[in-house]
Order: C-alpha cells, then sequence, then structure tokens
C-alpha cells in the first residue's frame, strides 16, 4: 500500500540526516495521500542507520495504524492536525536542528533581515506562544499542532510553511514530504545567518520593499525565479 508515498517519505527523512539537521533519532517526516486520506510516517525511535522502506507506518487520519509494524513517530499527532488544518499541504517534517531550535527555546522569532530569508518567507519566521501545563499534560502532541495554526491563522502554509515551536523546535510544511524536507533545510541556514547578524549587532529588519521584491521573484503569481516548467524541454 502506498509504495511510492513510503519511498518519498523514506528520503524526506534520510535528506534530512544528510543535511545534518537530525541527530540520532530527533526528527520526523511525513507525507499524505490526499486521495485516500492515508499518512506515511516515520517510525518512533527507529534510528536513520537501519530505517528502510518497509519501516515507515501508514496511519489514516484518526491516527489508527493501518499498515507497519512499527510505533509511528510520537508526534503524528501534530502531523495529522496539519494535514487536517490545511488541505493544501502533502508533507510535514519536524526537526530539532540546532540554530533553529536555539530560537525555538529562546522564544523569539527569527526577523528578516535579508533577501535569503525573503526567498524563504515573506517576514518573520513565527514562534509559537507557549504551550499551558493543561495543554502539556493534555493531548500534547495534538496541542502542539493546534499551535502552529494558531500562529499561521489565515496565512497560506505553502507562503508561510515554517513555525518555531515554543521550547521545542520547527515544524515545516510543504507541496510533499520532500519540499518540507528543503523547507527545513533552508529555515536552519536561515536561523543559522540571523544569529551571526544579531551577534554582528544588526537588529533591524530589511526594508519592506526588497523583502517583497525577493520573495516575489520566487512565490505567487508573478514569480520568474527558474524555469518555466510548461515549455518542458
Amino acid at each position: 500500500m502506498l509504495e511510492g508515498l513510503k519511498r518519498t517519505v523514506l528520503k524526506a527523512n534520510l535528506d534530512l540526516v544528510r543535511d545534518g539537521l537530525v541527530v540520532r533519532t530527533w526528527g520526523n517526516a511525513s507525507g499524505i495521500d490526499r486521495e485516500s486520506g492515508l499518512v506515511v510516517i516515520k517510525p518512533s525511535g527507529v534510528s536513520y542507520d537501519t530505517m528502510n522502506e518497509g519501516d515507515m507506518v501508514v496511519i489514516d487520519l484518526d491516527g489508527r495504524v493501518v499498515e507497519g509494524g512499527y510505533r509511528p513517530s510520537t508526534d503524528a499527532p501534530t502531523h495529522i492536525y496539519l494535514y487536517r488544518e490545511y488541505p493544501s499541504i502533502g508533507g510535514v517534517v519536524h526537526t530539532h536542528s540546532a540554530f533553529a531550535t536555539a530560537w525555538a527555546q529562546a522564544g523569539r522569532d527569527i526577523p528578516a533581515f535579508g533577501t535569503t530569508h525573503a526567498d524563504h518567507c515573506y517576514g518573520a519566521i513565527p514562534c509559537t506562544r507557549k504551550l499551558t501545563r493543561e495543554e502539556v499534560g493534555n493531548e500534547y502532541e495534538l496541542n502542539t499542532g493546534k499551535v502552529i495554526a494558531e500562529r499561521i491563522g489565515a496565512n497560506d502554509p505553502l507562503m508561510f510553511s515554517s513555525v518555531l515551536v515554543y521550547s521545542h523546535g520547527p515544524f515545516c510544511m510543504g507541496r510533499d514530504a520532500p519540499d518540507a524536507a528543503g523547507k527545513a533545510t533552508e529555515l536552519e541556514e536561515i536561523a543559522r545567518m540571523a544569529y551571526f547578524t544579531v551577534v554582528l549587532g544588526q537588529t533591524v529588519p530589511v526594508d519592506d520593499y526588497l523583502l517583497g521584491k525577493h520573495f516575489s521573484r520566487k512565490h505567487g503569481r508573478g514569480a520568474y525565479y527558474g524555469q518555466d516548467k510548461s515549455k518542458g524541454s
């Protein structure tokens, strides 16, 4: 079942390791098949060194295991909530990458200091509020998804794809699992640059007109970065 999606999700998980975003088993990637409403996600606590396509876990949007010999990632309820909330997304990634997590632990948005940031996101990369004691104690992972959605608000998650969860770490969304993994890689580099920018004494974000120009080159109807795929080869 969903063999192609399993391969795609496995690759996204391994890409997180390749790009230095995951230590030990600290991260997960998933993808959804919208036609069936089934999600493929990394198993909980299984080493990336030995993980293979057959280890991927298939779950439904109620969190029930449909196929697989392992328990799904403990963050599965967060992924499921985001898939339910945002029909446009096809992949979700969570890491504890060092620089993005440092901003999350500080409880700070990542300001848009330059054009590299603008290629990823228009405006600051947001950090959620703290979860309450009750939210942590009762359905913690589900409530993590809720505070992410609360912070995104009415924004398009494909245009506003990275969120830091306070004291926890980053979650990224994309068109599919590889796209979400790519967003996580971009986010970590942006978080690293922002950290050094602050260390160097800059605290003022980039001018909005420059931010808007660079964002619109890659995103939205008027985007002109890259090649016109409709023209083929």
